[in-house]
């Protein structure tokens, strides 16, 4: 049976430099951090910086690259902003990536216990 596509291949040259940059936002930890803790509802700048222990200015930063990529969204609340998940397909990669790294574990697991039981 043909596997159904939503998007061309190959991939045209745009649309890999749009993926890579997702990846790219992605590819910080802390911007991981940050998500993780807006799963539980919309947070403030503060909020965020006392669930993370982190600076206000790094909160701050991390916060406006992933608002530039439309993951998340600000709303002002008197002199106060909120962020909120925009974009929860952002959690649908998560929940791959940590698949893939289950598995990966799995497998290197069962070759050490495989070694040591030699």
């Amino acid at each position: 049976m043909a596997e159904i596509r939503s998007f061309p291949h190959p991939l045209p040259d745009p649309l890999v430099e749009l993926i890579a940059g997702r990846f790219r936002v992605l590819g910080e930890p802390m911007r991981i951090k940050l998500l993780d803790c807006l799963r539980d509802g919309e947070a403030s700048v503060g909020e965020l910086q006392d669930a993370i222990g982190a600076s206000q200015q790094n909160v701050s930063k991390h916060l406006g690259v992933l608002l530039s990529a439309g993951m998340v969204s600000r709303t002002k609340r008197g002199t106060s902003a909120v962020y909120v998940i925009a974009d929860e397909s952002v959690f649908e990669l998560c929940e791959q990536v940590c698949g893939g790294l289950r598995r990966q574990l799995s497998e290197l697991d069962q070759i050490l216990q495989g070694a040591a039981s030699q």
